[in-house]
């Protein structure tokens, strides 16, 4: 089973593409996400279709996840009609994101497939596609490639998904180990201290070694 998502900041904006392919425990075993630019939201998540399809052997059956009801409809229903009028919609104008849409097709010719769809940014959602968004926003955000062949840490959590309190006894650490847990938002781009980038407006918090990710506010310096 695998999982894709694309995410842009600005729709359009700086935009980023992931997939996520797991084990038999649906654990991560292979993940891998990009930056594309300025880009809009549906051209990302086509994008991230795309490049799971490429990666993956045609042999192997795919059960794919996925929280855009726009990339899943233009490759399974809307597809056909368009092919059909000539890569034309019904209004008879052009489709959009051609170019994307036509390689997704070849792709999937002789493949064996099956498109779920699962909601976006739930506290206890979908974990595959929650991967793919983490990793897909850290793409957008930072834009830079990341993945389990280049190494790269699991991505941090979406700042698009609401997250659950933390324990008491965490935020007791915290403040043990000099940092607060008040969060701003952040006026300039940075660098958190564990090597990832946080961009304007993104939530970052303070300890005793600087400004970055909430999630690293424990961290040792």
């Amino acid at each position: 089973m695998a999982a894709c998502d694309g995410a842009s900041k600005g729709n359009p904006g700086p935009a980023g593409w992931a997939w996520v392919v797991a084990d038999e425990s649906e654990t991560p075993a292979r993940w891998e996400a990009g930056p594309l630019g300025k880009a809009t939201n549906n051209v990302a998540e086509l994008t991230a279709l795309e490049r799971l399809l490429t990666a993956i052997d045609p042999g192997v059956p795919l059960e794919i996840r996925m929280d855009s009801q726009y990339a899943m409809k233009a490759v399974t229903t809307w597809l056909p009609g368009w092919k059909r009028n000539g890569w034309k919609t019904s209004a008879g104008k052009p489709v959009a994101n051609q170019d994307l849409v036509v390689r997704i097709d070849e792709l999937l010719d002789g493949r064996k497939v099956e498109f779920r769809y699962v909601p976006a940014h739930q506290v206890d959602g979908d974990p595959l596609n929650d991967f793919a968004d983490r990793a897909a926003s850290q793409a957008a955000t930072v834009q830079e490639s990341a993945g389990s062949e280049l190494g790269s840490p699991e991505p941090p959590p979406s700042p698009d998904t609401p997250q659950t309190k933390a324990p008491r006894r965490k935020a007791t650490a915290a403040r043990k180990n000099g940092s607060s847990s008040r969060t701003i938002k952040a006026k300039f781009p940075g660098r958190c201290l564990c090597g990832r980038g946080y961009a304007a407006g993104e939530q970052i918090a303070k300890n005793a070694q600087g400004w970055g990710h909430p999630d690293c506010r424990t961290a040792d310096a």
